[in-house]
């Protein structure tokens, strides 16, 4: 089966497996952990998001100490955590032209990819590198595929997904450009990696200031596997979803257009009940036009 193939087959068969879509939907709502707000246990905390009527979560890694509570939480809930984002991935870098700092970014990329798997994840979100300073976007492309191979045998061993969001690290976009710019760099970088367990985590929102997020979506196509839910305006800033200038109709359009089936997870601010409402509501009327 061809790599785009897979990684379409595969992100919607996890996601039916893993939780009930939202209404009239093929796309699964969930928000990063670290968003739920005030005391409690996890357990107590993954209630509540499941009880606001999210279908899953995902949380950072590595070197979790609550793997566990983290597990039991998410059975006796039934709210699945489907997936991680490497938190390493920005002070150890798989771009840097010390060789020691890239053998620690790929151990750092294997646990994350271990614990992961380990609470029943599919995938750990990776920004593969930093480009700007000493560190040209050539060598940035060149050392973070190198990097990437070496984690690929155990990703595939466990059926885990490297999934490489778009942000505001200067490797496929050219910082000082205007807003139109395509995605045809990280959609040449990710044909290079040719995994079928590598693809795109798409963040709707971090592109809004270089291009737009219905066209890179196009472009991407089947890459896809994940999408990151924000958004992002030239006076807002980040802001709440639907407050910033991503065009969330054609966005929702162009998901249509690709096939896009599995998990959405909101990356904004987080808070209380209320709040975690709200970021649902918003993700409904935005992202799935409900």
């Amino acid at each position: 089966m061809k790599r785009r193939a897979f990684l379409t087959t595969a992100s919607g068969a996890f996601g039916s497996l893993l939780a009930a879509p939202a209404a009239n939907s093929r796309i699964y709502l969930s928000l990063k952990d670290g968003m739920i707000g005030g005391k409690g246990s996890l357990e107590e905390k993954y209630q509540l998001v499941k009880d606001l009527g999210y279908d899953g979560v995902e949380f950072s890694v590595p070197g979790r100490s609550d793997l566990e509570q983290a597990l039991a939480a998410s059975k006796k809930v039934k709210l699945p955590i489907h997936g991680g984002v490497n938190m390493r991935h920005w002070q150890i870098k798989m771009s840097s032209p010390n060789e020691e700092e890239r053998a620690k970014a790929v151990d750092a990329m294997k646990r994350s990819l271990q614990e992961v798997h380990q609470v029943g994840g599919t995938s750990v979100l990776l920004v593969p590198g930093v480009a700007g300073g000493e560190v040209t976007q050539k060598e940035a492309w060149e050392r973070s595929i190198v990097e990437i191979r070496k984690c690929l045998p155990l990703a595939s061993k466990l059926g885990m997904h490297i999934l490489i969001e778009n942000v505001w690290n200067g490797m496929f976009y050219d910082p000082k450009g205007p807003n139109t710019q395509s995605a045809d760099r990280l959609k040449n970088y990710l044909d290079e990696i040719d995994s079928p367990w590598v693809g795109s985590y798409f963040d709707i929102g971090n592109h809004q200031r270089f291009g737009k997020p219905a066209e890179w979506i196009k472009t991407l196509g089947r890459r896809i596997v994940k999408l990151d839910v924000k958004d992002w305006g030239i006076k807002s800033g980040f802001s709440k979803i639907g407050d910033g200038d991503v065009d969330w109709p054609a966005v929702r359009k162009s998901l249509e257009e690709i096939g896009y089936s599995g998990w959405a997870t909101a990356e904004v601010g987080g808070g209380n009940k209320e709040r975690l409402a709200e970021v649902l509501k918003n993700m409904r009327t935005h992202l799935l036009g409900q």
